[in-house]
C-alpha cells in the first residue's frame, strides 16, 4: 500500500465513529468500483471488532452525498422493520457508522469520500454459484429485500446513475454509435447490429409501460449478483443484501432479470464458444421460486407475469451496452483482450435467443409459482 493511501485511511479512521483501539487495516473483497478495506479494532476485554471502510469512486458516482442519503434512508428503514419483525438488525441490513461531524460519510483532505459499515459477522459472500441451492437462497434474499422495502417511498430516492436501466435511451445511444462508427468497426459486426435493431420492441417495452402508468416504480438494488448477498456460514441462507450504491427507483422485473442474466447462464460472460452458452431452465426455476417466495405477495400479478420479460430485457440491454462500447472504442467496460466486448455482447445475444426459444417454458415456470 502506498504512503498516501495509508495516510488517507488513517485520516478516515480518525474521523469516523469506530469503537475501540485501531489495530490494522487490509484490502478486502473483489469489488471493481470502490476501494474496500477491513478494519480491525480491539475493544474492551481485548475483544476483536471488525468494520468495513470504503473510499467511494467519484468517477462513477458523481454525487456521493445523494448516494449516501439513499443508503442512510434505506438502511434506517430496514433496521426499523427488522427490529419490528424480531430479527437481528446488526446482521440483516448494512449499518452505516457516522462520521464525527454526524454525516454518513467523511470527506478527507484530498477531497475523497469515505464511509464506514458494521462488519456482518459469521457470513460470507460468494462470487460463483457453488451449489444450485445458493442461487435459490440468493433469490429469496433479493425477494425479501423487495418485500421489506415494498412500502418505502421509492420516488424519494435519488438516481445514483442517471438512466441506468432506461433501455429506450440506451437503444438511441447504440444507434448513434452505429451511425458515428468512430472506430470503423460497424461493417465487421453487421449481424450483431442487426440483432439489436430487429429487437427495438424489447428496448421500448418497459419504458412505454412506465410512461403509460402501467408499472410501479419500486426500490430496486440494480446489481443483483450472488456476491452482493452475505450468506450465513452455518445455514448457507442469505442474511444481508450488501452494496447498496445503485439502490434507486426501478422495476422489480429488472432486479429479477439481472440475476437470471448472470446466474442462470451456463457459461462465463465472455465465453467465446457460444455452443456452451444457454439459459439453464433448472436454475431459472430455482430463482423464480425463491424470488416469488421472498417477495411474500408484495408484487402485483402483472409484475410476476413480466418476470421473463425482465430476464430478456436485462440480457438484451447488457449485450447492447457491450456492443455500443465496442463500437465506441472500448472506453467504458474494462477489456483484457482484442474484441473482449464483442465476445461479451455475443454471449448476451445468445442468451436472448435461447430465452426466446424457451419463452413458453419460462412463462409456465412463472405461472407455476404465481399463486
Amino acid at each position: 500500500m502506498n504512503i498516501k493511501l495509508a495516510e488517507q485511511i488513517k485520516e478516515a479512521v480518525d474521523n469516523i465513529c469506530f469503537t475501540g483501539t485501531f489495530v490494522e487495516d487490509m484490502p478486502w473483497g473483489n469489488g471493481h468500483i470502490n476501494d474496500t478495506f477491513l478494519l480491525v479494532f480491539e475493544g474492551e476485554d481485548e475483544k476483536t471488532i471488525r468494520y468495513i471502510l470504503q473510499r467511494m469512486n467519484k468517477n462513477i458516482f458523481k454525487e456521493p452525498e445523494k448516494l449516501m442519503e439513499n443508503i442512510e434512508g434505506v438502511t434506517s428503514y430496514l433496521r426499523k422493520i427488522i427490529i419490528e419483525n424480531g430479527g437481528d438488525p446488526e446482521r440483516e441490513t448494512m449499518n452505516v457508522i457516522p462520521a464525527k461531524d454526524g454525516k454518513s460519510y467523511f470527506v478527507d483532505s484530498k477531497g475523497d469520500y469515505w464511509r464506514g459499515y458494521v462488519f456482518v459477522v459469521d457470513a460470507t459472500s460468494y462470487d460463483k454459484v457453488e451449489k444450485k441451492e445458493d442461487f435459490y437462497e440468493c433469490a429469496v434474499a433479493f425477494g425479501n429485500f423487495q418485500r421489506l422495502l415494498a412500502d418505502y417511498p421509492a420516488a424519494t430516492l435519488h438516481e445514483t446513475i442517471k438512466g441506468f436501466h432506461d433501455t429506450k435511451a440506451r437503444f438511441a445511444v447504440f444507434k448513434q454509435a452505429v451511425a458515428d462508427d468512430i472506430c470503423g468497426r460497424a461493417a465487421t459486426v453487421k449481424p450483431e447490429i442487426d440483432f439489436v435493431l430487429e429487437r427495438e420492441d424489447i428496448a421500448n417495452y418497459f419504458c412505454d409501460m412506465l410512461e403509460n402508468g402501467e408499472l410501479i416504480l419500486r426500490v430496486t438494488h440494480n446489481d443483483t449478483k450472488l456476491n452482493n448477498i452475505m450468506m450465513d456460514n452455518e445455514t448457507r441462507k442469505g442474511v444481508c443484501v450488501i452494496d447498496l450504491d445503485t439502490v434507486m427507483p426501478g422495476l422489480a422485473m429488472n432486479d429479477f432479470g439481472d440475476s437470471i442474466r448472470f446466474g442462470a447462464s451456463t457459461a462465463a460472460e465472455d465465453e467465446q464458444d457460444l455452443d456452451k452458452v444457454w439459459c439453464d431452465m433448472e436454475l431459472f426455476e430455482l430463482y423464480t421460486k425463491g424470488f416469488i417466495e421472498g417477495c411474500g405477495g408484495k408484487l402485483t400479478q402483472k409484475e410476476i407475469e413480466l418476470l421473463p420479460m425482465g430476464a430478456k430485457t436485462m440480457t438484451f440491454e447488457c449485450g447492447m451496452r457491450f456492443l455500443t462500447d465496442y463500437l465506441q472504442g472500448d472506453t467504458y467496460f474494462k477489456t483484457h483482450r482484442e474484441g473482449h466486448n464483442l465476445d461479451r455482447c455475443r454471449t448476451q445475444f445468445k442468451l436472448v435467443s435461447d430465452m426466446e426459444a424457451k419463452w413458453d417454458i419460462m412463462a409456465d415456470i412463472v405461472k407455476k409459482y404465481n399463486n
